[in-house]
């Protein structure tokens, strides 16, 4: 192992591919003091439900949860923009002393009447949790009294990690199926679950299994709209990109609906080659396996060329991936490798043993796998890997940039698309943008000064 300095409670929780050892220790809540990279309950149903466009989003707690997840994701709306409001019951000192349920009926209450919702999400923050409102009773009368669906979200911050959150947020998307009329839909029909349209990627992905003849019922949640998810039950199977956050829903779809489904991913070459190829080979039907050839077959043609003079420039640089689900970092070793570059570091914040055992397996001998990291082993990782690219989120940028390490965005927070065929030619090059800036030849560490 790295010779760096490490809490001995995180010690399980690190290893290394291509070296003999125990299973990555992995679904535990974080050490204290460790300073983990994980977001709260509360932040993890807030980015899985917010994409849902013509819902009303309330946060039933301080002014402060509600600012810090606004506009929390990149998801575009082809149509309403009303998710994009972070309202707020903004609760005081009076409010925590005497009870925020008259505050949440009456912002409710007047939020529905101005903005005519199709339905309504309630997301209870920790202090709703200290207090004891009973925002469920609360749902139960305006859901009466206005005629729409009002869910209330059990996300308090304190019942555990941004894991616990997505399972919230599942729970609370799964009372609207199964309350809508699926007459009309085709038998070869799916649910598009665990994509949140950053950047207009839902778009993209939908029009690719629309060439195919296949039918999209619902996106759950980019670009999402009420009606079709209360339809969504009628679909013939659902793909799962993001496994982290949606198996819990398939698994529930697939129990109580007889829908089955299939984990996937959009980003890369190969892994959207494979989703279409996947989906064909699931309904049996030789003519939509044809048709998926013919987009493969076409889309490969319109970006290789222009990613292999990427190539040529990026071969043999070392990146560090640290990303939410597991899904993504499996996704973007494959990227990687497809420009010529290695992966030296990888870990998540979600991922379990099966995901941990499977990117032992992929990636090569010495990278680095650590499930729920903190700034302090990411940067003496990043040091003595000495790599050139960090691909992260929003909470790793200030690393890298410290570090003087190029860094590619690849969190909900981004604008740029990277899904598909056309998203990979925007992963290559902002990663080439990134990795090959003249700037990092001045700092320190390339300098030949102290890091």
């Amino acid at each position: 192992m790295p010779s760096i300095d490490i809490l001995p409670a995180r010690a399980a929780s690190i290893t290394q591919a291509g070296q003999p050892g125990a299973a990555v220790r992995c679904g535990q809540t974080s050490v204290a003091g460790s300073v983990s990279q994980r977001a709260c309950v509360f932040c993890g149903a807030r980015v899985v439900l917010y994409p849902i466009a013509d819902a009303l989003h309330l946060v039933h707690g301080p002014i402060g949860c509600a600012a810090y997840t606004w506009d929390i994701r990149g998801a575009q709306s082809s149509g309403p923009q009303l998710h994009r409001n972070s309202f707020s019951t903004d609760l005081q000192e009076l409010d925590v002393i005497y009870g925020g349920e008259g505050k949440l009926e009456r912002a409710l209450t007047v939020l529905i009447a101005r903005h005519q919702p199709k339905a309504a999400f309630v997301y209870s923050t920790c202090i709703v949790g200290v207090i004891g409102d009973d925002v469920g009773a609360v749902c139960k009368r305006v859901a009466a009294a206005t005629g729409i669906p009002v869910l209330s979200v059990a996300s308090e911050g304190f019942k555990g990690t941004k894991k616990d959150g997505y399972r919230a947020a599942c729970e609370a998307v799964y009372t609207l199926i199964g309350t809508g009329d699926t007459t009309g839909i085709s038998p070869l029909s799916i649910n598009l679950l665990g994509d949140f349209n950053i950047a207009g990627e839902t778009w993209i992905v939908r029009d690719y299994f629309q060439r195919m003849g296949v039918e999209v019922v619902a996106t759950i949640t980019g670009d999402g709209r009420v009606d079709d998810i209360r339809r969504c039950h009628g679909a013939k199977l659902n793909l799962v990109q993001c496994a982290g956050s949606m198996t819990h829903l398939a698994r529930k779809l697939r129990d109580e609906h007889g829908i089955p489904f299939l984990k996937v991913s959009f980003f890369g070459l190969e892994d959207m080659s494979a989703a279409l190829y996947d989906t064909a080979r699931h309904f049996g039907d030789p003519a939509l396996m044809e048709r998926a050839k013919a987009i493969v077959r076409d889309e490969v043609e319109r970006v290789y060329p222009e990613l292999r003079r990427y190539k040529e420039q990026l071969l043999g640089k070392k990146a560090a991936i640290y990303v939410g689900g597991a899904f993504k970092a499996f996704s973007l070793v494959r990227a990687l490798r497809t420009l010529g570059m290695t992966t030296a570091i990888v870990g998540t914040q979600t991922g379990d043993k099966d995901d941990y055992a499977q990117l032992r397996e992929m990636c090569d001998a010495g990278t680095v796998i650590v499930d729920d990291s903190n700034p302090l082993e990411l940067a003496k990782f990043c040091l003595e890997k000495d790599v050139d690219l960090f691909i992260g989120g929003v909470k790793e940028r200030p690393i890298a940039y410290k570090l003087g390490i190029g860094f590619c965005d690849h969190n909900h927070e981004r604008k740029e698309a990277l899904a598909g065929y056309v998203g990979m030619l925007n992963f290559a090059r902002e990663v080439y943008a990134s990795c090959c800036s003249p700037v990092w030849q001045y700092m320190p560490r390339r300098a030949g000064g102290a890091a």
